[in-house]
């Protein structure tokens, strides 16, 4: 057996730009091994900037736009963490993310971009829309274009950008007449040879767009803008794109800046050699050049490089920047205008060369080796029955299956104690300790996520859903921990942003974190064994009669998209909302369900399953509505491409289930982990929650006379 190699150093890429995103790629296909790798990154994707005219245009989609960040961080190991840097503490190696505790370094690299806001203008902040960060921008853009029925727009900014967007924005909207207006404080396209922008001039009056130099924009209203001259210029959209402004914290970091952006040297190092920076955020200070994505995409291949080197004690390398680029500039139709050397050419051609070097640097993030189980040529029988031809889930997705655990329940001899008053099957054990009436839990769940302090939020409200599910008060928890082998800073680093987390989140229920054990395996995984105080009778599975009411607290279909992001298949955006509900506290729902009749939580055996066991105990059926049955976002389409989690099948041989071969009725056989509170109502109090504007309880179906569970 080949022991796992221990993880030593950490590296965080800070920003998922180009250049991050390239070496991503890279490290995906070549680690070094014993780094842990983290990228943070304010959401789930990165838009390239290169097919931005082309989107404002109407010619790609927004999907076509997206550097999946989920899914590339899969593909290279990394654990992503969805929030903004804020801060970077060179002295104690550490990055602020708001809501969590600080992420730290051994090695670090800046790629944040740079923001065309416009802080000093009157009126920008509350109703102008930077062209950059790029993520903003288009989701904004695409809300102005579904909706603007006589759309006026205002570009600051006569740059090469500016103009780009003016007739991206002309061509969109060209069958409503739009009126858009390009200004400048100076004459416009400077930074193009005099051919270019002569031609560049000619498309602009060919898109009707207007062009207003040599005048200061002074204000910015709701619907104009105010220039210094005294005219306002109509104005619904306005968006900035002139010039370049840093990240603000940047110049915070104390590393040596250049007018805020980051100075690098010919290794792309900052001031601190363990800090690196590249991209629109750094200044080459050996070889300064204007800001553009050709520079970011060529730096990739010396930053990992670089970054390995660092890491290994390597040799660096240098980057030397070319003097001049070719500059393909989109003219709002599919029509190009070719500008270097002192020379410009027009045409539909090289419309369609920037779309093919466009779609070839995306599709570098469309074609990731799919995620496969890799078997021995030859293995014992059943071994591959098992594994099929993906890899084992992870939380409630990797569980015993029903069936095992039942075989193993039906043979615990009585026990006899008058002390002990539930029986197993139960979501927790029920004690009378002196004159309290307590219950006792224990759960755990193997990673879904490479983010400890995600995953410790994860396993903690799942370990909590039994307690509440009995009708209890969380009390006190105690941890048991087992994290990957690594090196002793990095189990300081690991064990202190999970107990931190679990004791904030157990805090946050009314409970106390009051001890641990820890060691070290294979991967990372964070169990809690836990204590809840009753003050009446608890709530069980046997207590649901014909009539009531069966109700639901959370959507399901989280067994799916985490089985699909392990394949490198779910959308990152649908990712972070499974996360988002996973992360989403039981409690409320459960104070809300204290006339409950019979409760659980739905964990591994899926909504199926758990309704199943309340009828089983109440002697009593269930029929459920398929339609009523709430979905997280991306599950049922993941569902119809046959992607099932991994004891999907063993949930489905439930013979006490009856349900139609769809994929909306396989996801109601999914494992949940941190699943939502199913409960049994009576339907009196199920019309008064409904009444009060009980949004987080969804009716599903009601308990029935006969046997069995039924969704129709």
């Amino acid at each position: 057996m080949t022991p796992s190699i221990p993880l030593t150093r950490d590296l965080v890429l800070i920003g998922g730009g180009h250049t991050h995103a390239l070496v991503l790629r890279k490290w995906g296909m070549d680690p070094l091994p014993g780094v842990r790798l983290t990228l943070i990154n304010p959401g789930p994707t990165a838009p390239y900037s290169g097919m931005l005219p082309g989107f404002v245009a109407g010619h790609y989609a927004r999907d076509d736009l997206d550097i999946d960040l989920v899914q590339l961080a899969r593909f290279a190991g990394a654990r992503l963490i969805a929030g903004a840097a804020t801060a970077l503490d060179v002295q104690g190696k550490t990055i602020t993310v708001n809501g969590r505790p600080p992420v730290a370094f051994d090695v670090a690299s800046v790629d944040v971009g740079i923001t065309s806001a416009m802080p000093a203008l009157e009126g920008f902040a509350q109703h102008g829309i930077p062209a950059k960060p790029l993520g903003p921008f288009v989701t904004k853009w695409e809300a102005f274009r579904a909706k603007a029925t006589e759309p006026k727009i205002a570009v600051i900014g006569g740059g090469v950008a500016g103009a780009e967007l003016a007739m991206a924005m002309a061509h969109a909207l060209r069958d409503r007449a739009p009126e858009i207006t390009l200004l400048d404080r100076g004459p416009a396209l400077e930074q193009v040879n005099a051919a270019a922008r002569q031609r560049l001039l000619r498309a602009m009056s060919e898109q009707g767009v207007r062009l207003i130099e040599n005048v200061e924009v002074r204000a910015v209203a709701e619907d104009h803008v105010l220039l210094s001259d005294g005219r306002r210029i109509a104005s619904g959209f306005t968006t900035g794109a002139a010039g370049a402004r840093p990240q603000g914290w940047l110049a915070q970091s104390g590393l040596d800046t250049e007018d805020g952006f980051l100075t690098v040297g010919p290794c792309l190092q900052t001031s601190d050699p363990s800090v690196f920076a590249v991209g629109d955020c750094a200044h080459l200070s050996h070889a300064p050049r204007p800001k553009a994505g050709v520079f970011a995409v060529r730096e990739a291949p010396y930053l990992y490089d670089n970054l390995r080197a660092a890491l290994s004690a390597g040799r660096m390398r240098q980057y030397r920047p070319q003097k001049d680029y070719l500059k393909l500039i989109s003219l709002g139709g599919r029509e190009a205008l070719a500008e270097r050397f002192g020379t410009a050419r027009r045409g539909r051609l090289l419309w369609r060369w920037k779309d093919h070097i466009d779609r070839a640097f995306m599709a570098k993030f469309d074609a990731l080796p799919a995620m496969q189980a890799s078997l021995p040529k030859v293995v014992a029988e059943g071994v591959r029955q098992i594994t099929g031809d993906a890899p084992l889930c992870a939380g409630c997705g990797a569980k015993v299956g029903r069936g095992a655990l039942q075989d193993v329940l039906a043979g615990i001899t009585p026990h006899g104690r008058d002390d002990i008053l539930s029986t197993p099957g139960d979501d927790a054990a029920v004690l009378r300790t002196g004159g309290a009436t307590q219950v006792f839990t224990t759960d755990h769940l193997s990673a879904v996520t490479e983010d400890p302090v995600l995953m410790a939020r994860i396993a903690t409200l799942h370990a909590l859903g039994d307690i509440w599910a009995m009708g209890a008060a969380p009390q006190a928890a105690v941890l048991s921990l087992t994290v990957p082998r690594m090196a002793p800073e990095l189990q300081r680093r690991t064990v202190g942003e999970i107990t931190v987390t679990v004791s904030e989140v157990l805090q946050d229920a009314g409970a106390a974190l009051v001890g641990g054990h820890t060691t070290m395996g294979d991967g990372l995984t964070i169990g809690l064994s836990l204590t809840g105080l009753l003050d009446g009778p608890a709530i069980t599975l046997a207590g649901a009669r014909p009539g009531g009411v069966i109700v639901l607290s959370k959507p399901i279909g989280s067994g799916t998209i985490l089985a699909a992001e392990m394949r490198g298949q779910a959308h990152g955006q649908d990712v972070l909302s499974c996360y988002d509900w996973m992360m989403r506290s039981n409690a409320p729902a459960a104070r809300m369900l204290a006339q409950a009749r019979a409760m659980t939580d739905v964990t591994g055996f899926g909504l199926a399953g758990h309704l199943a066991g309340i009828c089983e105990a109440s002697g009593v059926g269930a029929v459920v509505d398929l339609d009523a049955v709430p979905l997280m976002r991306g599950a049922l389409d993941l569902a119809e491409a046959g992607v099932r989690s991994s004891i999907y099948a063993d949930n489905r041989a439930d013979w006490r289930v009856t349900a139609p071969a769809t994929a909306r009725a396989a996801l109601m056989f999914d494992p949940q982990t941190s699943g939502g509170l199913l409960a049994v109502l009576p339907r009196a109090e199920a019309e008064r929650l409904a009444e009060i504007g009980a949004a987080a309880l969804t009716p599903i179906g009601e308990i029935t006379e006969g046997p069995g569970v039924t969704f129709r």
